[in-house]
């Protein structure tokens, strides 16, 4: 079986979701409230961590094979 490298900027990307998905869920319950106008620069930050960890992983994958 070949192994595959792990993906970092999709880790990064559905740990984001989740966390986003989990927050809207306590809020539902009553238990936490925030301000939904924090989840677009949140999402933003988040998934720009995502790019730039899948970039860094990608340049250094490219560097090792040659």
């Amino acid at each position: 079986m070949a192994r595959r490298r792990t993906d970092w900027g999709s880790f990064v990307a559905g740990l984001l979701f989740l966390g986003l998905a989990l927050a809207f869920v306590v809020r539902g319950t009553g238990d936490w409230e925030f301000n939904v106008v924090w989840v677009l620069p949140v999402l933003a930050a988040g998934l720009g961590l995502a790019g730039v960890a899948r970039a860094l992983t990608r340049s250094r994958g490219d560097r090792t094979n040659s």
